[in-house]
């Protein structure tokens, strides 16, 4: 493919952002169309009421050294990310009062042995062995699914490239696992660690220990080892750094330009247009978009198993988020940015709620003497529309009792919440599909609870689909890896390279 032929991404989200800013710095003409008056999707930070709050995901992980995040700066040419480390990732709170730290250095081992006792350290060693090895394949970008003859070849070359390195009796672990759930290894675990995994799991496999597969399962529970940063400005400065990479080498990043249809032509994608009446012409279209909303956009053209996608999605969740601007005289000193409060199984629904501050020394997020604090925990989509489509009262009466419940569990771990609130602003599913655009507020994409049943990212020639819907599913660190797997196949196929996003430059760095 000539530089000069026209890649369109459809939706700054941070997968098509990845996509885009690699494409862009290997010289090819990009152009990104965002519905939005800023980028970052689920994982952008909006302006209300002198705030900065993170829209949806809180928590950036992957930015260790030679890491995803590593990865991407290198491959889009950013030279730093705005922020400072966290240690520890985050405070889990269990229901009975324990305080578990998620450390990265070896301390973490005698905290296991202290917490859940000497049997758990058996998992752990298993969970660490197991990441290491997914995320040494996932740094590699290998096809997952693999799709055509060409992705085969490379996922075997791949694959025999860790044969090589890795010894017989944990390739055949890693094999067992992968048609296995994670409570396979969680036989004789206690009930305090069943219920910790869980509550991990959740936030970061869409799904819990019983169900999660467990080499992804494994892979999920490892992010906060892995690096977790505070961005200055929030979540959004990912993106942002990103749009101007693109802007930098060349590419386009236009807003408020909400993708109407893909016009295709003899199967391939020819003209993208929008709610505005501009089209622009496409010899490529990369979609930042969850599945729903790509069968909308090609609509009989769409492939067969986005035609056959239930009216609403079956599996999966919403988040209910609280957006609350707080007196900074209620946290106290030294406290952690990032917690998890369970409260009980099951799991979701506000019996397990993530809150996550902004950080003192980020002036940009809040007003003098305020911070900015996010709450949110899983719900199920089809309530909620129920009660908006049908029953208005029931509905804000349901947002009222989950903004109260969110708060009296963020509650149990800083006092005071409510009394300190200037601002307590209430998303549901249905503010997400307003202000994200995602068909039903659907976010995080499937559950991982079969790798065999993953999305591919090729939809049809030409036609590439990235973000929390494929594999590697979601998360920052995940879905920007995701978007440079699509680069990096489009750069062998139709430039004869393969650029320089894979694990050989991240071992050299």
């Amino acid at each position: 493919m000539r530089p000069g032929k026209r890649v369109i991404v459809i939706g700054a989200g941070i997968g098509g952002l990845s996509a885009a800013a690699s494409l862009a710095k290997a010289g090819l003409n990009v152009g990104v169309l965002e519905a939005h008056i800023y980028p970052g999707g689920c994982a952008g930070t909006f302006y209300h009421q002198g705030y900065r709050f993170d829209a949806g995901a809180t928590l950036a992980g992957g930015f260790y050294p030679g890491g995803p995040m590593d990865l991407l700066a290198h491959s889009a040419g950013i030279d730093q990310w705005p922020g400072r480390p966290a240690e520890p990732a985050m405070l889990v709170h269990l229901p009975e009062g324990e305080t578990i730290p998620r450390l990265t250095g070896d301390e973490r081992w005698d905290q296991y042995r202290r917490v859940f006792g000497e049997n758990s350290v058996d998992f752990w060693r298993w969970q660490e062995y197991t990441a290491n090895a997914m995320w040494d394949l996932a740094m590699r970008l290998p096809p997952w699914p693999p799709q055509t003859a060409r992705d085969f070849l490379r996922l075997i070359q791949t694959g025999s490239t860790l044969l090589a390195q890795s010894p017989a009796t944990g390739l055949a672990q890693v094999v067992f696992d992968a048609s296995r759930p994670v409570s396979t290894h969680l036989m004789k675990a206690s009930e305090r660690l069943r219920l910790f995994v869980d509550a991990q799991l959740l936030i970061s496999a869409q799904t819990t220990s019983s169900e999660a597969n467990a080499l992804y399962g494994a892979a999920a529970l490892d992010l906060p080892r892995r690096g977790v940063f505070h961005l200055e400005g929030g979540m959004g400065a990912i993106a942002e750094r990103l749009v101007h990479s693109i802007r930098q080498n060349g590419g386009r990043v236009v807003y408020r330009q909400k993708v109407k249809c893909i016009l295709m032509k003899n199967g391939q994608p020819a003209v993208v247009e929008t709610n505005r009446g501009e089209t622009f012409p496409a010899d490529l279209v990369i979609a930042n978009l969850p599945p729903w909303n790509m069968a909308a956009l090609l609509g009989e053209q769409a492939p067969s198993r986005l035609r056959s996608l239930p009216p609403r999605p079956d599996r999966g969740w919403g988040a209910f988020v609280v957006y609350i601007g707080l007196d900074d005289s209620v946290i106290p000193p030294d406290f952690s940015l990032h917690h998890q409060v369970i409260i009980r199984q099951p799991m979701g629904e506000g019996n397990s709620v993530f809150l996550s501050l902004s950080p003192a020394w980020d002036s940009s997020r809040a007003p003098a003497g305020r911070r900015a604090m996010t709450l949110s925990t899983h719900t199920a989509l089809d309530s909620w529309w129920e009660l908006f489509e049908k029953d208005q009262p029931a509905y804000r009466a349901r947002v009222e009792g989950y903004t109260h419940k969110l708060i009296a569990a963020a509650e149990r771990v800083m006092p005071g919440i409510r009394q300190a609130a200037d601002l307590i602003l209430p998303g549901t599913p249905i503010t997400f599909q307003r202000f994200t655009r995602r068909a039903w507020g659907w976010v995080g994409g499937f559950p991982q609870v079969n790798l065999f049943q993953s999305w591919g990212s090729r939809l049809a020639p030409n036609l590439w689909m990235v973000g929390d819907s494929i594999f590697p599913g979601q998360s920052v660190a995940a879905t920007a890896l995701g978007g440079l797997r699509v680069a990096d196949m489009i750069l062998e196929e139709h430039c004869k390279i393969r650029h320089e996003t894979g694990l050989n430059w991240a071992m050299s760095s």
